[in-house]
């Protein structure tokens, strides 16, 4: 059986349950302003980062920092996020003094809650993202204004120094690897130009194109030998062209001469044939010499090849680390400083003790209304027709019982009475 059907009702429940009504709202509207006074103020600093492309194109002196600047900046937001770095903010500026009895780690979430950094995409070029950041917005809620802008002040320029501290630190190891990586191919050329010599000298390769020597040196003693053969017969045809009819004498000592020219271009043609076949041993041994001086001439090859890549890219990590140390990399700049902001982000009061307020009334409705389903009475000759489908008879209205006035009422009513009786009678005795 619902009690309210028209707005007569409505207004007869606010007549029945004003005391109710005005209980709650009175009691409501006090705990509003408690609420209100007992939540402070907060308020937000922002300081606005530029993220400056380098002075000097790629394709003139290309940076080694590699990595989309978003991925790098994520890194240095979680660096910025730890534990230990929020704790020496905390410690710098002594944050949160009210809660000294609370542990750092509660301290540390509510900073962490109330610091946020975000990063606005730089207009792409073509069709895909490239990751780039053109401007970062670190923003910071404090319950007073001063400590906002300091706080947010802090970020930014640790922000700045990681940053560049990362930036260099990575060209920093490229150069070193490529230093390392060039030094150990030239250790390496140096220890095989080692190797290279132990094996010629072991081998008599002390020259370069020893096998061509050698070749000549056989060559010339062939021509050498073919020689000595021919005047070998030419001594033989002299020695049979001698006169034996002459005297026996000089027959006897031209023979000598020409048995001891014979004996002498023969002795010649022995040491020449020794040496040509010494010569010819050694180039008989000479292809497996060669080979195995081809496998270092590869080896020296393929390690030359590899130091000059690895110059040309120390080259270019060089250039990298300068542009680097002298600021013409990509930078954080700052494009707006943070600032004391003038008024809390927060609702006011006022507001909130007013909404606090309407929450109360509203709610000592509800409680009304309430009570009337709890309670449901039929009041009115409408209400009895309406639910019962009966229109009564006659109608009586309550009668107000009057109630017996005690203490200072009752004295208040008995000279307000006294009064008029007095008043008849000046009437009556003027009459």
């Amino acid at each position: 059986m619902g009690p309210i059907y028209s707005l007569a009702d409505f207004l007869d429940m606010l007549r029945r349950r004003a005391m109710t009504i005005f209980m709650i709202v009175v009691l409501g509207s006090v705990a509003a302003v408690f609420w209100a006074l007992s939540i402070p103020h907060e308020y937000r600093a922002a300081e606005v980062i530029q993220i400056e492309q380098p002075k000097i194109a790629d394709n003139l002196a290309p940076s080694t920092v590699e990595g989309s600047a978003a991925r790098r900046l994520q890194l240095i937001e979680q660096q910025l996020m730890a534990r230990d770095s929020l704790i020496s903010i905390i410690n710098e500026f002594s944050l949160y003094e009210e809660l000294r009895n609370e542990p750092m780690s509660t301290k540390v979430r509510i900073l962490r809650e109330s610091v946020s950094i975000d990063g606005v995409a730089a207009a792409r070029q073509g069709f895909t993202d490239d990751g780039a950041i053109s401007v970062l917005t670190i923003s910071v809620v404090m319950g007073d204004a001063k400590t906002a802008r300091d706080v947010a002040h802090a970020f930014a320029d640790r922000t700045r120094a990681l940053s560049a501290a990362r930036r260099q630190e990575q060209t920093r190891e490229t150069l070193e690897f490529f230093r390392r990586q060039e030094q150990n191919l030239i250790d390496e050329i140096a220890a095989l130009e080692r190797q290279l010599t132990e094996f010629s000298r072991a081998n008599d390769l002390s020259l370069d194109g020893n096998r061509e020597l050698l070749q000549t040196e056989v060559l010339s003693l062939n021509d050498a030998l073919l020689d000595i053969d021919r005047e070998i017969i030419a001594a033989e045809l002299a020695r049979d062209a001698i006169d034996r009819t002459g005297r026996e004498s000089t027959v006897e000592r031209q023979e000598a001469a020409a048995e001891a020219e014979i004996a002498s271009l023969n002795r010649q043609r022995e040491l020449l044939q020794e040496r040509r076949v010494a010569l010819s041993a050694q180039l008989e041994t000479s292809p497996e010499v060669e080979r195995e001086l081809a496998r270092f001439d590869r080896r020296m090859n393929q390690l030359q090849g590899q130091l000059d890549i690895a110059t040309t890219r120390r080259n270019e990590a060089e250039v990298g680390f300068t542009l680097e140390t002298n600021a013409r990399g990509e930078r954080l700049i700052t494009l707006e400083e943070a600032q004391i902001p003038d008024y809390p982000f927060t609702m006011a009061r006022k507001k909130r003790a007013a909404v606090g307020a309407v929450a109360a009334g509203i709610l000592a409705l509800i409680v009304a209304f309430l009570l009337e389903l709890r309670h449901p009475v039929i009041r009115t000759a409408r209400q009895m027709e309406r639910e019962t489908g009966l229109r009564p008879v006659v109608s009586i209205p309550a009668a107000p019982r009057s109630k017996k006035r005690r203490g200072l009422s009752h004295i208040w009513q008995q000279r307000r009475e006294a009064g008029q009786r007095g008043r008849a009678a000046r009437l009556a005795k003027n009459s």
